[in-house]
């Protein structure tokens, strides 16, 4: 029991400096630059699938949440989101080195996930328009929202998200980690493996699980030859860290929070489905 909850204290420490970071930049935005300026970052957008996937790629799930956070405040579109969602990848690297795995076929798995992270951005951007600016949630509604006193300063309001957002986290994860404590690792290996044919679909819902231990679990089964590569990557399409967590708090259209979970699951099943047919594994 001691180690679930060493194991949310780090996990959830761990993401500090990105929210802080990308709070104050939020807050800058709001109360330092020009409608102009805001305008101009928010058009850029039209890169932002690509760049976000990228940023996805690093062994790191704060970049899922400032995302969130972002979206949230519709800085940047759901293409880029959902780009940073999909290519993100929590402790995969970290486990496969320090397994041995060649970096070779980290880099493989890497490029998969980028570039079916970059399309499904690029594509999501082309259907859905961006919102007009009418419809859209400003940033300074996440101020009245969190009640923070945003006219004291960009610090002091930035300090208070941050702590707000965390005290959330670290319940979420601690959840989270007494329910795979509970329940085990090893079962929930035993699942996939009972299940062969369900497996992409299994672990696209194993994905969702709102912390980096879908990833940890998800690695090691295919590290330990339990799953193929095209499971493990339809698990890790979806999981996208405490991102999703954040999702549901700060962004209250339900739901869309909902629509994007489906999306995801959809796109990381059918990943996973079309890699295992066209017998790609290594």
């Amino acid at each position: 029991m001691i180690d679930v909850v060493i194991d949310t204290l780090i996990d959830s420490v761990k993401l500090l400096p990105f929210l802080f970071v990308t709070y104050i930049i939020m807050e800058y935005l709001e109360h330092k630059t020009s409608n102009k300026v805001k305008s101009a970052i928010q058009k850029s957008g039209k890169f932002g699938p690509l760049i976000g996937g990228l940023l996805g790629t690093i062994p790191q799930c704060g970049f899922s949440v400032a995302a969130t956070n972002l979206y949230a405040t519709r800085i940047i579109n759901i293409g880029t989101l959902l780009s940073v969602y999909l290519a993100t990848s929590d402790e995969m690297i970290p486990i496969m080195i320090s397994e041995g795995i060649p970096i070779i076929t980290i880099i493989k798995i890497l490029g998969i996930k980028l570039i079916i992270a970059v399309i499904v951005g690029f594509l999501i951007d082309l259907i859905i328009q961006t919102r007009k600016n009418t419809e859209e949630e400003k940033i300074v509604d996440l101020c009245e929202k969190e009640h923070c006193d945003c006219e004291h300063g960009i610090l002091k309001s930035a300090l208070k998200h941050t702590v707000n957002i965390f005290v959330f986290i670290v319940i979420i994860i601690f959840i989270i980690n007494m329910i795979v404590y509970f329940i085990g690792e090893e079962n929930i290996a035993n699942f996939l493996q009972a299940n062969p044919v369900l497996a992409p679909v299994l672990a696209s819902l194993i994905g969702l699980l709102p912390n980096c231990a879908s990833s940890v679990i998800l690695t090691q089964l295919y590290v330990q030859n339990v799953i193929p590569v095209s499971t493990m990557i339809a698990g890790l399409l979806v999981g996208a860290g405490v991102g999703l967590a954040v999702l549901f708090k700060m962004n209250k259209k339900l739901k869309e929070n909902i629509e994007i979970v489906v999306l995801l699951v959809v796109i990381g099943t059918l990943s996973g489905i079309i890699l295992q047919m066209l017998g790609i594994n290594f």
